[in-house]
């Protein structure tokens, strides 16, 4: 059928199944890659907090100061409270979504960020490190919820998906910063490196509008019509766009109640998008890029494992770059079943190294890795000059590739592009809180398991998750591209796949 009907209160009208093609400059309006840009800069500063502790826990095992210096304990608390406060981002987001508005949420975060690096940058005591390490997760965390929102909520259907994989690229090219900046500059300047994107992209976001459909929600419907011909280019027809939003607004006028949480055109969008957070962080990426450089000393890797972590960098940038290209053509699906598929053979190329290869000739001294059991003694040694121990840093590469490919930036596309209009705020911040949850367990429980069956364990189980991201892709995602959220929404309630295909 060439129509469908979508309701606007009781009555119903013919809407085409796709919208109509927007002129060019409204694909090409300079001023939505502005918007873009001046949100994802939390993006860069979520990816350099993540990563902040690679090159800081070394350096403050050695340090003199006896209020500084960690135990392995305090070192891996450090390491992985960021997820706590990420997770309590996430939370604070399922409010002030919907309280401040997209565009405010995210610069309100430049609060607890800003105060996280300076407690880090100041530090004279471990608490004090824990608490910024937390506030910077915090950031992090809410960043993480609004950031793909807003951006959903600006694009145009034909080039939202690689505006939606941009919070991806910038969060990998904060975190190969901070691993670039960690071989020039003492702990403390790197934390106070920090401040610089944060305070760019609070002066960048006030001269921002604020998301049209957020404001329709307000009532605020002159600044909405502003802030979209703002977005499109003054050359722009956004009379059909604009008639679209509102009329969805209009539908979904009041908030989302208990009842009809129960409705599966709700339910449904909003449990695919947490199994998806769920699933993607259950492959395992949050553990590897904590314990990069201790993993790579572990298995005795023929480079230095601090250049190994910067190699690993500059190729997860790569691949999401590839993945912003390629979304709007090749689709969302696609690339999900090829990430995970590339995922899996990595993740099992590792596990089947640790088990059945070299080890290294001395125990490592790196947070939580130390005990690390890699078979028995008949293993051979690894030597400096064994081609063989670079098995690990291609396979880690071909992980981070895939990733970075489909369940790194893909996951939160489309965590923006399904959810119901109603629970976008609140549903993307239980996304988030539960991704980073997620992430808090497998991080700390990670080191015991490592240490109870050895380092090949959690690899094994990486790969079957992956295969169970294989069967979920199939099942359980619809396909997006090119679809605009309001269409995308009428497919979740009407359930007719003949709008997504």
């Amino acid at each position: 059928s060439a129509q469908t009907a979508v309701g606007k209160g009781g009555d119903s009208q013919p809407q085409p199944l796709c919208p109509p093609v927007l002129p060019p400059s409204a694909l090409q309006n300079k001023w939505v890659f502005l918007a873009t840009f001046a949100a994802v800069l939390g993006n860069f500063s979520f990816g350099y907090a993540l990563v902040y502790t690679s090159p800081v826990i070394p350096a403050l095992e050695r340090s003199l100061d006896p209020n500084l210096s960690l135990t392995k304990t305090q070192a891996s608390w450090f390491g992985s409270v960021f997820t706590l406060g990420a997770a309590a981002g996430g939370l604070s987001a399922m409010v002030l979504n919907d309280l401040l508005g997209r565009k405010l949420s995210i610069m309100f975060s430049a609060v607890p960020s800003v105060a996280g690096y300076a407690l880090m940058a100041g530090a004279r005591a471990f608490w004090m490190l824990l608490l910024g390490r937390t506030l910077t997760g915090f950031a992090g965390g809410l960043t993480a919820a609004c950031i793909p929102v807003y951006l959903s909520e600006i694009a145009p259907p034909g080039v939202r998906g690689t505006l939606g994989a941009t919070p991806q690229l910038m969060a990998v090219f904060g975190s190969l910063s901070l691993y670039a900046l960690g071989l020039l500059l003492p702990w403390r300047w790197l934390a106070v490196a920090g401040e610089g994107p944060v305070v760019l992209m609070i002066l960048l976001l006030s001269f921002m509008p604020n998301s049209p459909r957020f404001l329709l929600s307000r009532g605020r419907d002159a600044e909405a019509l502003q802030a979209l011909a703002w977005l499109r280019g003054g050359q722009a027809d956004i009379r059909w766009e604009f008639q679209q939003i509102q009329d969805n607004v209009q539908r979904q006028s009041s908030r989302m109640s208990w009842a009809e949480a129960r409705d599966p055109h709700m339910y449904r969008p909003i449990t695919i998008a947490v199994l998806m957070r769920f699933l993607q962080q259950l492959t395992g990426i949050t553990p590897v890029l904590v314990y990069l450089q201790p993993i790579f000393t572990r298995t005795a890797v023929l480079l230095p494992p601090q250049d190994d972590a910067a190699i690993v960098g500059a190729v997860r940038l790569f691949a999401v770059m590839i993945a912003a290209l390629t979304m709007d053509r090749a689709g969302r699906k696609v690339l999900l079943f090829v990430s995970a598929s590339i995922m899996f053979a990595a993740n099992v190329t590792l596990g089947l190294y640790i088990h059945f290869g070299p080890k290294p000739v001395a125990p490592n001294n790196t947070v939580g890795l130390e005990s690390v059991p890699l078979g028995g003694t008949e293993q051979p040694l690894a030597t400096p000059t064994s081609f063989l121990t670079l098995v690990p840093l291609l396979a880690t590469m071909l992980f981070i590739t895939g990733y970075a490919m489909g369940w790194g930036p893909i996951t939160w596309l489309l965590m923006s592009e399904i959810l119901p209009l109603r629970a976008r705020g609140v549903a993307s911040g239980l996304c988030v809180l539960v991704s980073w949850l997620t992430a808090f367990a497998l991080t700390k429980s990670f080191l015991l398991v490592v240490n109870a069956f050895g380092l090949q364990v959690p690899f094994f189980f990486f790969a079957a998750i992956c295969l169970l991201n294989l069967v979920f892709t199939g099942c359980c995602v619809p396909e997006t591209k090119g679809r605009s959220l309001e269409q995308i929404e009428s497919f979740f309630r009407t359930g007719r796949r003949s709008f997504l295909q």
